[in-house]
């Protein structure tokens, strides 16, 4: 299975394609989509619908789970990400590809095991499960990667659960 994680916003979207093969993870691919700061809301969600498209033109991924909106101070942030999470939506909608959706806490806990850890606790447990020489870099991409992580882990255990379910 093929995961493209995505967390979203309008200066940097994180991205980050994660493959299972034979239990072990994979990375393809990651990264950041930036725009321009000053330009029209939406040619910025234009750029972000453009690299996402071909993110998933040349990856071809299974599914794209994305980080879901948690509650900010600043409301003007939340609409702006809540943009960018509907440009992702659809994109992944048009390629008829199947959306999962985490929280932070979720993502977190599935990555670390502790849903309040720490930016790094997370960038830390991303490199050690992906086998990377370095930490994940910028944040937005470690997030991102950690996004499609979770996903894979949640597919795992529902396979898991199955499997428990048909043999009692």
């Amino acid at each position: 299975m093929r995961v493209l994680g995505i967390d979203p916003g309008t200066a940097t979207t994180g991205f980050g394609i994660v493959e299972i093969k034979e239990g072990r993870l994979i990375t393809l691919d990651y990264g950041t989509i930036k725009t321009t700061a000053g330009i029209d809301m939406p040619l910025r969600l234009l750029k972000i619908n453009g690299e996402l498209n071909r993110l998933l033109e040349e990856y071809q991924p299974d599914v794209v789970a994305v980080e879901e909106i948690f509650h900010h101070k600043n409301a003007k942030t939340v609409v702006a990400v809540a943009q960018a999470r509907g440009v992702i939506l659809l994109a992944a909608s048009l390629a008829q590809l199947p959306v999962a959706e985490y929280t932070p806490l979720q993502v977190k806990q599935a990555v670390v095991g502790y849903g309040q850890a720490e930016k790094r606790q997370v960038q830390m447990m991303v490199q050690r499960l992906l086998g990377l020489d370095e930490l994940p870099h910028p944040d937005d991409a470690a997030d991102a990667l950690a996004i499609a992580i979770c996903h894979l882990h949640s597919c795992r255990i529902n396979d898991i659960l199955k499997t428990t379910r048909n043999r009692i």
